[in-house]
């Protein structure tokens, strides 16, 4: 029989695998690197689960044990390296529109990790300023000018201006 607590787990491991996979997949620049990191953060969370005081909060307490495991994984000032089976690898392919959404990819493994983790969250996990408050602990103000740095270093990262009549990936929330 299974008891109160495992199934919580089996619950947040349901929930948010998803979620913490690609945000540890962002912050780390590499899939097995970011599938150890959130195991390890899954594993944190079951040995402390009796420090998560609010249920509705999970996702965020959740992504505060990823993060500070993703980061003790990278060493200071260590480059990303992307391996074989990240797409984001380099691998020759004909020009089409994916290639501008690589790049976007490539970009953001180019940027500081601080940077990085605001853009993941906003725009490929859709969290509201507070959620991402609230998930890096911080005060929403802090986020909003965290984020318009992270778009400038994306930016930057991105390289020149495209020519005219190129295809622009906008760095503004789509509508949903």
């Amino acid at each position: 029989m299974i008891s109160t607590a495992e199934s919580r787990y089996n619950q947040w491991v349901r929930e948010h695998y998803r979620f913490l996979l690609r945000s540890a997949w962002a912050l780390t620049g590499s899939r097995a690197l970011a599938e150890d990191v959130v195991q390890d953060c899954f594993t944190s969370a079951w040995r402390h689960r009796d420090q998560l005081r609010d249920a509705s909060l999970a996702r965020a307490w959740l992504f505060q044990i990823m993060r500070r495991h993703a980061l003790r994984h990278l060493l200071p000032q260590q480059p990303l390296q992307y391996s074989a089976d990240d797409p984001a690898h380099d691998v020759p392919a004909p020009p089409s529109p994916i290639d501008d959404r690589l790049d976007v990819v490539k970009a953001l493994a180019r940027i500081a990790p601080i940077h990085r983790e605001v853009l993941v969250l906003y725009y490929f996990d859709d969290m509201s300023t507070a959620q991402m408050a609230e998930a890096l602990d911080i005060a929403p103000g802090t986020v909003l000018s965290r984020l318009a740095r992270a778009r400038d270093a994306l930016k930057a990262a991105l390289g020149p201006a495209p020519a005219a009549g190129a295809s622009v990936i906008p760095l503004r929330k789509a509508s949903r």
